[in-house]
This record gives C-alpha cells, sequence and structure tokens, in this order.
C-alpha cells in the first residue's frame, strides 16, 4: 500500500513539476532565444551566410509571350486579340557579391548579381521565335513629343519613311535581353545620353539588358541585434526611400528581397519584400498550410488589395503616377499586373480577347519553413502591359490611305457576311407577295363559283 502511495504521489508532483516548467518556457520566450542562438544571423562562415550568398536551390525564370494575331483590326478600334506562346526558361543564378560587414556585422552591402542560361528542354522553342507586340518604344516617343506639333511631325514623317508603326515583330532573345531601336538611334543624334538600346523591362534596370548583372546595390541588416531583422534591406542604390510614386507610404522599402525571410514565422504575420522588378515594396499574408518534399510549411500569398485600385484600397493613390509623370524609367507607357489580369477588374480581361485568369497559374505564392524562414518553393508571377491609347498628333498608327482602303475591307466583309440574310428577307418579301396575290386570285373566282 506505501509503494502504491508513493507512486501516486510522485506522479501528482511530477505532473505539477513539468506544467511549472512548462508554463515557465513558454512565458520566457526560451524558444526563441534558442533560435537566435542558432546560425541565423548574416555572419561569415555560418550556414544561413553562405546560403543567402549563393542559394543552392535552383532557380528557373520562365517567360511567355502574348502574340498579337489582329494587328488591322486592333487599330481599326477592335480589341486586341492574343495567343500566349511559351515558357521560354532560363536558369537563374543569383550570387552575392562585393560583400561587406559595417556597423559592428549589424549590416552587409552587396549586389545581387544574376546571371541566366536558357534551358532548351524546358522552353517552348528557341529563343529566335518571333513575336508580335506592342513597339513600346514608338510608343514611349510618341507619348513624351504629343503636345510639340514640329517634333511630332517629323517624327512622323520618320516614321513613315522607315514603315515604322504601331506594332513590331522581333525574336524573343531581342525582347528580353535588349535591341538597338532605329527611331531611339535616330533621336540619338539630338540628345547624344538617350539610350538606343530597348529593353522590355526598364524597371527591372539591368537584369534583362545583360547577363552577369544586378539591380543594384543593397545594404542587408544581418540579424544580429533581432532575428526579425533577417535579411531585412536597409538602403538600395544608396537610398532608404524611393522617389517613384506621389506618396511617402508608397515610396518605403520595407522588407527583404525576397530571397530570404527570418526564422519563426506565424500564421498571423505579414511577410514584407521589396521588389526592384516592381519598383515597390508589397507584402504577402498566410493562406494555408503546405507540404514540400516532406517539409511543412505556410503559403502566403499577396492579397488582392496589393494591387487594388483607390476604392477598395486607398492607401495605393501613390502609385496613381500619370502616363509620363512622375521619375519612372524612360517615361515608358509599362503597366503591371498579375498574368491575364488576375485579381483586376473583370472590364481588363473582357477588353482583350484571349486573358483566361487562373489562381493557380496567375498567383504569386511562396511556401516558406516557418521554424528556419527558408523558402521551400515560390512563384512570382508578374504580366508586362503596354498602355495604348490614340494620339491624334501622329499620323503614324494609320494613314487616311490605309484607312480609307481599311473601311473598304470591312464594309466587303459585311456585304458578304450579310448576304444570307439579305437572300432570306428578300425570300420572305416574295413569298408575303405571293400569298397576297393567291389571294386576291381567290376572290376574283368566288362569284363564278356562286351563279
Amino acid at each position: 500500500m506505501l509503494l502504491k502511495s508513493c507512486c501516486i504521489y510522485s506522479t501528482g508532483v511530477l505532473s505539477v513539476l513539468l506544467l511549472i516548467v512548462g508554463i515557465s518556457l513558454v512565458l520566457s520566450n526560451v524558444f526563441l532565444h534558442v533560435v537566435q542562438s542558432m546560425e541565423v544571423v548574416l555572419n561569415n562562415g555560418t550556414e544561413a551566410f553562405e546560403a543567402w550568398e549563393n542559394p543552392p536551390a535552383p532557380v528557373y525564370m520562365q517567360f511567355y509571350f502574348f502574340n498579337l494575331t489582329n494587328p488591322a483590326e486592333m487599330l481599326a478600334g477592335e480589341r486586341p486579340a492574343v495567343v500566349e506562346i511559351g515558357p521560354y526558361t532560363y536558369r537563374e543564378y543569383r550570387l552575392m557579391e562585393q560583400v561587406s560587414f559595417s556597423d559592428n556585422g549589424t549590416k552587409v552591402t552587396a549586389v545581387n548579381t544574376k546571371t541566366y542560361i536558357f534551358q532548351p528542354n524546358m522552353s517552348w522553342g528557341p529563343e529566335s521565335d518571333l513575336i508580335r507586340t506592342v513597339n513600346i518604344p514608338a510608343m514611349t516617343v510618341m507619348e513624351k513629343f504629343k503636345d510639340n506639333s514640329v517634333f511630332a511631325n517629323l517624327i512622323s514623317s520618320y516614321m513613315r519613311s522607315n514603315e515604322e508603326g504601331l506594332f513590331t515583330t522581333r525574336t524573343v532573345g531581342e525582347l528580353l535581353w535588349g535591341y538597338v531601336d532605329n527611331l531611339l538611334k535616330a533621336l540619338k543624334t539630338f540628345d547624344p545620353e538617350l539610350d538606343d538600346v530597348f529593353v522590355m523591362l526598364p524597371t527591372m534596370v539591368n537584369m534583362c539588358s545583360s547577363n552577369a548583372s544586378n539591380d543594384g546595390e543593397y545594404v542587408f541588416f544581418t540579424g544580429q541585434q533581432s532575428y526579425k531583422d533577417f535579411a531585412r534591406v536597409d538602403t538600395w542604390n544608396g537610398e532608404s526611400s524611393l522617389h517613384f510614386w506621389t506618396s511617402d507610404e508608397c515610396n518605403m522599402i520595407n522588407g527583404t528581397n525576397g530571397a530570404s525571410f527570418h526564422p519563426v514565422i506565424a500564421k498571423n504575420e505579414t511577410l514584407y519584400m521589396f521588389s526592384s522588378d516592381l519598383c515597390r515594396s508589397l507584402y504577402a499574408v498566410y493562406e494555408e498550410d503546405v507540404t514540400v518534399k516532406g517539409i511543412p510549411g505556410y503559403r502566403f500569398i499577396p492579397p488582392s488589395e496589393v494591387f487594388a485600385n483607390l476604392s477598395v484600397n486607398p492607401a495605393n493613390m501613390g502609385f496613381c503616377v500619370p502616363l509620363g509623370g512622375g521619375e519612372r524609367e524612360q517615361n515608358t507607357p509599362i503597366i503591371m499586373s498579375l498574368p491575364h489580369f488576375y485579381q483586376a477588374d473583370d472590364k481588363f480581361v473582357q477588353d482583350v480577347f484571349g486573358m483566361r485568369p487562373k489562381k493557380e497559374h496567375h498567383e504569386t505564392a511562396i511556401d516558406i519553413n516557418p521554424l528556419t524562414g527558408i523558402i521551400l518553393q515560390a512563384a512570382k508571377r508578374l504580366q508586362i502591359n503596354a498602355y495604348v491609347e490614340k494620339i491624334s498628333t501622329f499620323s503614324v498608327v494609320i494613314d487616311d490611305t490605309s484607312a480609307t482602303k481599311l473601311h473598304g475591307v470591312v464594309t466587303q466583309q459585311n456585304v458578304m457576311i450579310n448576304i444570307p440574310f439579305m437572300l432570306i428577307g428578300l425570300g420572305i418579301i416574295l413569298g408575303g407577295v405571293f400569298m397576297f396575290l393567291m389571294c386576291r386570285s381567290a376572290a376574283e373566282r368566288q362569284p363564278l363559283l356562286s351563279s
């Protein structure tokens, strides 16, 4: 009996002790201190630093293009019709170079050099594939000089003589890595500082202009003072904020560069990222639990409010910069969105034939292991749109002669389409005349039958 009682009391005491110890550990946040003591600081020689300096996981960049199939109809006012072509896949190597530490190891300076190697076996076709798209250099020049009639007429004459129009056909390689544009080259004689090499996405700085280039100098926090500061961006190109937008909030540089995150991530946490591609900061929130190759993770996605218009998210007012205004790179008429206008107003989806937005294909998502902050898999999806408007100063879009010919073609097409309906209408009319004549003939024969 005595042994039995001792066992019972020992069990009770042990349970109380375990409860006390467990509650104490929770209240003292000892686990967080253990995490901080782990190698999650950007110090030379740590595993975290090696993974940050040279990410071991392979990164693939896939590009899709919308090939315009109805340029003449679009010039006549119809909605554009496009066919998606791709992917064209590149293996991306992103090394942190020119690394130097400062402020007693609390900050580290580096440039993120990116190199792209084409992967033919993972691509739709070769880089020599031709794509018909909007002539963005021409649209940029038109927008810039639309209020100067003298320059506008000179540019229009040059474009007509060189058969330059609103659309251009270029190879995949030219669109991605740049090409010498004849119009920009001609204008360079008047402005030697003008760059005559056009790159599809100038906001990506030099990423696409050449391989083995970078998007500027970063200063990161190492996480030495706080694990939540791990890899957080302090400055970009020597600036702690941007100058592209019209509000201080929109010009803020928040979070990491999207390649690393701090450890011990909670589901109710908001993850901030600075994207040099978009020239802005954005954020992601928890969506669901995932498993990647047996490793548990949290999926974070940017909510729809990130790219919403002012009626939904008034905080985005600072991003509403007039076309050609502000300090946008080269004043190009480029507007960024999610692919196929996913999460955009349905009007934009209906305005372009060929848009088929799907969450699973066009959503940006990041899967992160919550304990270590390591990215398990990620899909950053963006779409580059060219804003096209009619500029009356320029006759290069479509001249009167071409417009007359186009109207003639459209008229002939309408006649051909309506011929069957015209025949049906004529048949109905003749049928009515026939019935009228039959009734009249019957009425004339009636008196003879009666007599």
